[in-house]
């Protein structure tokens, strides 16, 4: 019998008790829709977090003071040794041209911000060189930032963030040109910076940007810079890396033997740590959602007992009038087989409109990965021809004349 046949007679089993056949298939449409769905969050949840990585700069690399104790994998806390310079900032830069891009010193406080009768604590008073809008890939939305001879002469200007303009000038003034105290210090606002958004720290936009030797000996009182931060040219992360390492190493003076007084951390370390998690709880998430699909399988196998059962007189007749033990096998096969993957179908309509919801009216990101539909197909297939082979085995098997006696 040809496939056309065994489709339509799957068509008339299915359509003859309709209610029947949409709750036998309810299993699989809430599991395969589920595992989509779910495997959507997770890559939309890996997307979002790799976007708001990348935010924070290109191919950032962040170098730290003395060595970070490690507990649980990640790092805990900063030792006390203050043994970066600015001068080692500059020297990545002069001294690595084939794998640094740009180097800054790097200070960062929280101080209250005050203008007029405007108060706002500013969660990152930052202090850095010039090319630190180069490794941060940020623009200005109006004015100019602080050059070198005001970093030099440590001159009290400073570039502000939309966050920090909204919150002490909530009138819609120009900030450009206006005196500001961070502190107790007056400082000029010389320029504005592009909203740049949320990040892994919290709202980029509330900064303040000053030149990084006024922060450092007038605002925080010190001599030594927090951290570096540098950008590695295009693809050569790792070289840059090692490059640092080594000049550093060198410019410390410690012996080959000597643990590093610095530590590294790179941007793609971030990235590569995220998208790990995610994976993890994306393959979570899609094995929770499939024991579904494993109770819908179960579900279509009883009803196509069932279905055995009734049709025991009918499947008689068929072999009595010359159909073989194959044919009958194919006919239940393929039924079971046709409600899967009309349970897949509406399973993958389903998750589409999930994930629609989910971005439309909440925050959670989601996407519908095409590989998942595919995946999700493939298992309700999988499942249809598992679960109906024992009850289209069994309606092969029947006895003709059994079958027809059978009331």
């Amino acid at each position: 019998m040809a496939i056309l046949e065994f489709l339509k007679l799957a068509y008339f089993a299915i359509t003859r008790n309709k209610t029947r056949a949409v709750l036998t298939m309810l299993g699989i449409i809430i599991g395969v829709g589920s595992v989509i769905a779910m495997i959507g969050i997770g890559s939309g949840s890996q997307q979002a977090s790799k976007a708001i990585i990348e935010s924070m700069g290109t191919n950032m690399i962040m170098i730290f003071p003395s060595s970070i104790s490690h507990g649980g994998g990640g790092p805990v806390g900063l030792g006390g040794v203050e043994n970066l310079t600015d001068e080692d900032a500059f020297a990545l830069q002069r001294e690595l041209p084939n794998s640094v891009a740009a180097a800054t010193p790097h200070m960062q406080t929280s101080r209250p911000l005050v203008f007029g009768n405007q108060n706002w604590l500013c969660s990152s008073v930052t202090g850095v060189s010039p090319d630190y809008l180069t490794i941060k890939s940020w623009n200005l939305e109006r004015g100019r930032y602080f050059n070198e001879q005001e970093v030099r002469s440590q001159a009290k200007v400073c570039v502000i963030g939309k966050t920090v303009q909204e919150n002490l000038f909530p009138g819609g003034e120009d900030p450009v040109g206006q005196t500001i105290r961070v502190g107790k210090l007056p400082f000029e606002i010389i320029g504005i910076l592009e909203r740049k958004g949320g990040g892994p720290m919290g709202d980029q936009d509330d900064t303040l940007h000053a030149p990084y030797t006024t922060i450092m000996r007038k605002v925080m009182g010190r001599d030594h810079i927090g951290r570096i931060i540098a950008s590695s040219l295009a693809d050569k992360a790792d070289q840059a890396e090692a490059e640092i390492t080594a000049l550093l190493r060198q410019r410390h003076k410690l012996t080959p033997a000597a643990d590093n007084d610095f530590t590294i951390r790179k941007q793609n370390d971030w990235i590569e740590a995220s998208a790990a998690q995610s994976k993890v709880l994306t393959l979570f998430l899609a094995m929770a959602a499939s024991i579904s699909l494993i109770v819908g399988g179960i579900g279509i196998s009883n009803i196509m007992l069932v279905s055995v059962t009734e049709r025991t007189r009918e499947i008689g007749i068929r072999r009595a009038l010359g159909a073989t033990r194959r044919s009958v096998l194919w006919q239940f096969l393929i039924e079971a087989v046709v409600l899967a993957l009309l349970g897949g179908i509406l399973g993958v309509a389903l998750a589409m409109l999930t994930t629609w919801i989910l971005t439309t009216f909440t925050s959670l990101p989601a996407i519908t990965e095409p590989w998942a539909v595919a995946l999700g197909m493939g298992f309700s297939g999988v499942v249809g021809v598992t679960a109906g082979f024992l009850p289209a085995l069994k309606a092969a098997k029947l006895n003709v004349i059994d079958a027809l006696r059978y009331e």
